[in-house]
């Protein structure tokens, strides 16, 4: 023992014991540095982990990306290649959990950029499949999928909470969500507002030709041309039979504790719901998005919430901006709406959002952040 007796410690004579103190917290405080600064060059020598958790019944398939000490090769997954190892051996990180609500109807992959930037400072990022509306079964798009995506989010951290290899590397005090167009519309319900299909229909109804896209889906567009009134016509006639429920629907989990929407399906929410939300969130907007018009959307839930942050407003961005890479279907419906718009510098400013949303997270579940980090995160704008 450093102190063998009460007196020694108190004496004053005992000057020798004294300088012990200052000296042993030099030394704690060197131990917990090197600890640190190991943590550190661990991470940044970990590779990008991938697993994918098989479905079961209570929760579709859980894509997971985590740090890992494995070797990373690269791997093709339905066209995209990714740099990761494969079931590599899970290492400590961060010990904090990110869940990402993919859009509609996409795949975890054209989110891999984020997943590794987020892996790369220590967190584990779990994505689920989400049922009927992901890029192998695309059958039950909107409010049938709204409905459940919230839940799916919930019952992913339940998944990894009772895996043998996640849950000693985790603490689920405080997760963070990101959620990307219906993924966003899941991130907002999550952060704690209420929607209604009798609220998207009303929209609908007085917005149809501003907002197309969030009311008809891509199956027809409007050209300009003589058939325009007869296709928001029969998009109206539709709607309202689809879209005939008043009920309000809400979910959240008091595990998630900050949440990201990037260009949130948003019309049919009640804006008063997200007025202070329980949860810090921030939003991200994309001025050039043809498919949900950021007038009825983003912008809504900015002018409607007063402690939201507005992580980034992308002037020359579109739909698919905040993907990485683009999905590979040339000549289809979906790539024409999220196609990038002229003048868009996709490899900076995808890369310099995903740093944005990286440092949202450091800060709200971690508490660090580097200087000027949280300066540039709140600066709108490319």
């Amino acid at each position: 023992m450093f102190f063998s007796t009460k007196r020694d410690w108190r004496s004053p004579s005992s000057r020798r014991h004294k300088q012990w103190v200052p000296e042993m917290r030099i030394a704690l405080s060197r131990v917990l540095f090197f600890h640190a600064l190991a943590l550190c060059v661990g991470l940044a020598r970990a590779s990008v982990g991938l697993t994918e958790l098989p479905a079961r019944a209570d929760v579709g398939l859980v894509t997971v990306f985590y740090p890992s000490s494995g070797a990373s090769r690269s791997e093709n997954r339905y066209g995209f290649t990714l740099d990761v190892a494969v079931d590599g051996e899970a290492v400590q990180g961060n010990r904090r959990l990110i869940v990402i609500s993919h859009g509609s109807p996409a795949s975890p992959w054209v989110y891999y950029d984020l997943a590794r930037a987020l892996v790369e400072e220590g967190f584990v990022v779990a994505m689920p499949e989400h049922f009927a509306d992901n890029y192998k079964d695309d059958s039950q798009p909107g409010p049938p999928s709204w409905k459940r995506r919230p839940i799916e989010v919930s019952r992913s951290i339940d998944r990894l909470a009772g895996d043998e290899r996640f849950r000693p590397l985790l603490d689920l005090d405080k997760v963070g969500m990101y959620g990307m167009s219906a993924g966003g519309h899941t991130a907002l319900t999550l952060a704690g507002g209420r929607w209604s299909p009798a609220k998207l229909l009303q929209h609908c109804e007085a917005d149809i030709a501003d907002d197309f896209h969030a009311c008809a889906g891509l199956t027809t567009s409007l050209t300009g041309g003589v058939l325009d009134g007869f296709k928001m016509a029969m998009v109206r006639w539709i709607d309202g039979f689809k879209l005939a429920d008043t009920t309000w629907y809400s979910h959240t989990d008091p595990r998630i504790t900050a949440i990201v929407a990037g260009v949130p399906f948003a019309a049919d929410f009640d804006a008063a719901s997200l007025h202070a939300p329980a949860v810090q969130l921030a939003i991200i907007s994309a001025r050039q998005d043809r498919w949900l018009n950021p007038k009825y959307h983003s912008d809504m839930i900015l002018a409607a919430c007063k402690t939201c942050e507005w992580l980034a407003d992308l002037k020359s961005g579109g739909h698919g901006a905040l993907l990485s890479p683009l999905p590979p279907a040339p000549g289809s419906a979906i790539r024409e709406v999220i196609s990038d718009p002229p003048g868009f510098e996709r490899a900076s400013v995808v890369k310099d959002v995903n740093r944005r949303i990286t440092a949202f997270f450091q800060r709200n579940l971690l508490g660090t952040a580097r200087r000027g980090d949280r300066r540039q995160a709140t600066a709108a704008g490319e």
